[in-house]
């Protein structure tokens, strides 16, 4: 069956679509494994046996987006070519093919001629309405994540438990893998600075897969009126948090490689700078500079409007100098199980002009550094010329009892 949904309309998408499943990435490969069937990671959606018999005869909403697929087939596919009733789908940010540029809001739209209704989660609403599950028995969400408190998965995650919970709708979670969920580390946030990128006391990269994550919302009672949702979820086979993951379908347009994927819980930080993280190119978050470093380093790159990734980057058509991070061996962060820091420390002193370094004013980008670090220290350590060491000893004890608390919603080794 064709897939309604891997259209590719994008200079982004079709870069994406080199990488999806069915192509080049094995499930093996996308493991992170060279195993037989039996050991590779098998995703909740997969596993159609399970969820089928129990989805046929109810009235089921989806939750997905563009990494929604079994193989390379989009899971809604799949659902309607089973008999399954698919009457709604719910959309979160990037949209439900994933084309959106970050930040972009959308309104309602349709799948094909006389078909299912697509309800934007990120336009007038981010929150499914009792009139959205007024026919629904059962809502079914499955979201490719990436591990970090800014990424907004799981805030819309938190917004459809609590419509479900309200509304007494199951919800039931086809999990997949957290590519970074080797990762535990970073500030807790401040929840005096909790905005649309930090909604939840954990650290930058919190090290969950998104049933877990959902078994947390339900567990530290963090839905509005301390409401708890129903959830059944469809747990993956073969799989514990230090596998290494190559996503076979890119999470979202600016996350396109599997090296931004991973530098992303660090490199994201950059958002809060006057610099340029590769926004504009087709490697962002693995490429950092502006046009003030040109004394100081020699790799150069020119961002420039790429519609459904970044229309209006920072330093747009002018030539930035900084770092080239795109062949920086990942397995040095995996192994330290540390955030690099030590890159925007260094591109601080580097920088020619400090007053401008951290203005997320004169930046224009997604948000300054106290939200995205989540506390308003940071930003002050590395203008004391604190070194690594002392501001992630800074982190405790907030991190610890995090991983604490974090033990109880495991699901996996």
């Amino acid at each position: 069956m064709k897939s309604i949904l891997l259209a590719c309309t994008t200079a982004l998408t079709l870069l994406a679509c080199t990488h999806t499943a069915g192509s080049d990435v094995s499930a093996e490969s996308a493991a992170g494994l060279n195993v037989n069937e039996e050991q590779r990671i098998i995703t909740g959606a997969e596993q159609t046996e399970v969820y089928f018999p129990y989805l046929r005869g109810k009235r089921v909403a989806v939750l997905a987006n563009q990494t929604a697929v079994i193989d390379s087939i989009h899971l809604v596919d799949t659902l309607l070519a089973s008999g399954i009733s698919v009457k709604t789908i719910f959309a979160p940010e990037h949209g439900f093919r994933g084309n959106l540029s970050a930040g972009v809001e959308f309104e309602d739209d349709s799948l094909g001629a006389g078909s299912i209704n697509i309800v934007s989660l990120y336009g007038s609403k981010r929150t499914p309405s009792k009139e959205d599950l007024a026919n629904i028995d059962v809502v079914v969400f499955d979201i490719q994540d990436v591990g970090c408190r800014f990424y907004t998965y799981i805030n819309v995650l938190r917004n459809v438990m609590y419509a479900c919970a309200k509304h007494e709708v199951e919800l039931l979670i086809l999990d997949r893998p957290n590519p970074n969920g080797y990762l535990v580390d970073g500030p807790v946030l401040d929840m005096s600075l909790k905005s649309g990128i930090g909604q939840f006391p954990i650290p930058i990269a919190h090290g969950l897969t998104m049933a877990e994550f959902a078994q947390m919302i339900n567990g530290q009672y963090w839905l509005k009126d301390s409401l708890q949702c129903r959830l059944k979820i469809i747990a993956m086979e073969n799989y514990d948090h230090d596998m290494e993951y190559v996503l076979p379908v890119p999470p979202s347009p600016n996350l396109n490689t599997q090296q931004s994927i991973m530098l992303y819980p660090s490199t994201c930080l950059f958002e809060g700078t006057f610099l340029n993280h590769g926004r504009g190119t087709l490697f962002p978050f693995t490429v950092i500079g502006s046009p003030a470093l040109k004394e100081q380093f020699d790799f150069s790159f020119v961002p420039k409007s790429i519609p459904g990734m970044s229309e209006a980057p920072l330093h747009m058509n002018e030539v930035c100098y900084g770092l080239d991070l795109r062949d920086y061996d990942v397995e040095q962060l995996r192994r330290s199980k540390r955030l690099n820091i030590q890159w925007i420390i260094d591109m601080y002193h580097a920088y020619p002009s400090k007053e401008d370094f951290f203005d997320s004013k004169l930046s224009r980008q997604m948000g300054n550094i106290d939200l995205l670090a989540g506390t308003r220290e940071f930003r002050k350590q590395i203008e004391a010329g604190n070194t690594v060491e002392e501001i992630q000893a800074s982190w405790e004890p907030e991190l610890s009892a995090f991983k604490k608390t974090r033990e109880a919603y495991l699901l996996y080794p």
